[in-house]
């Protein structure tokens, strides 16, 4: 009597399920929104402050669809990168702005103020994202051409999240506290225990130095003069940046996405520290 055996599920089938595609798509988009919002605000700070259109930009309906415009736009270039069709980015596109238009008329009449403007676009732009993902569940993504150079740049990508977190940095540089360095070391200590790195005696010890090496730089900004302080700050964040080129090359401790997104924003911060004393 012959038996029938099952076949698992590959990781691979698994992930292709409409269900997980779905998901994925849905968080895609949401991070590629999120990037648009940290990486084009700025710029249009900066353009309304030279171009003395500030005053305009402050007004809540040209704030919301401002804020569609750049979430629109990161969404649209992350669903071009993926294959999406066309319809599906104008759908897309269309739920970013639909949802502040329908509010532009009780916020025209009175009832709503300018946070409930935002606050209501953003609220029901998360359903309108979801029907319309819905809607193209079935569509399976056209298989986007080979482009070394855009396949470059993804696999950057905790470099790029680095960046974008810290575009606000190079357009208002400001001097963070001393109690900052802090974070610096127990990052790689929580990242380390869920890991569970600490087999290695020569990484406990190296980390349990570092805890101690902030610790004592953060101290002595605590207790130095205005001036000196900042200078400890800025130093101790650029050479938390050397202490993650030195993990991602031995790929130790943390995962090496971890440690490239850590040296690219210890990096930034520290180089925008200095411009902030030198300011």
């Amino acid at each position: 009597m012959s038996e029938t055996l099952a076949v698992p599920t590959s990781p691979a089938t698994a992930r292709d399920r409409p269900g997980h595609r779905l998901l994925r798509h849905l968080v895609g988009m949401t991070v590629a929104m999120v990037a648009g919002m940290l990486l084009l605000d700025p710029l249009w700070r900066t353009a309304g402050a030279a171009l003395e259109f500030t005053d305009v930009l402050a007004k809540p309906a040209v704030a919301a669809l401002v804020m569609a415009t750049n979430m629109s736009i990161g969404m649209v270039a992350w669903m071009w990168h993926r294959g999406h069709r066309a319809r599906a980015l104008v759908e897309m596109v269309a739920a970013m702005y639909v949802p502040y238009l329908l509010l532009f008329v009780p916020f025209a009449a009175g009832p709503l103020d300018g946070e409930a403007l935002l606050l209501g676009g953003h609220l029901l732009m998360v359903p309108a994202m979801v029907v319309v993902a819905v809607r193209h569940r079935h569509a399976h993504p056209v298989p986007s051409p080979r482009r070394p150079v855009v396949a470059a740049l993804v696999s950057r990508w905790p470099s790029w999240l680095a960046l974008l977190m810290t575009v606000d940095n190079w357009f208002d540089p400001v001097v963070l506290p001393p109690l900052s360095l802090l974070v610096l070391p127990f990052g790689f200590l929580v990242a380390g225990t869920v890991r569970r790195s600490w087999r290695d005696r020569a990484a406990v010890a190296s980390q349990l130095a570092g805890l101690a090496g902030w610790g004592t730089l953060a101290a002595l900004a605590v207790v130095a003069d205005d001036g000196p302080a900042r200078w400890l700050v800025a130093g101790g964040w650029l050479a938390h940046a050397a202490w993650d080129a030195v993990h991602h090359r031995l790929d130790r401790v943390v995962p090496r996405g971890y440690s490239e997104w850590c040296g690219v924003l210890d990096t930034a911060v520290g180089l925008t520290m200095v411009l902030a004393i030198l300011a």
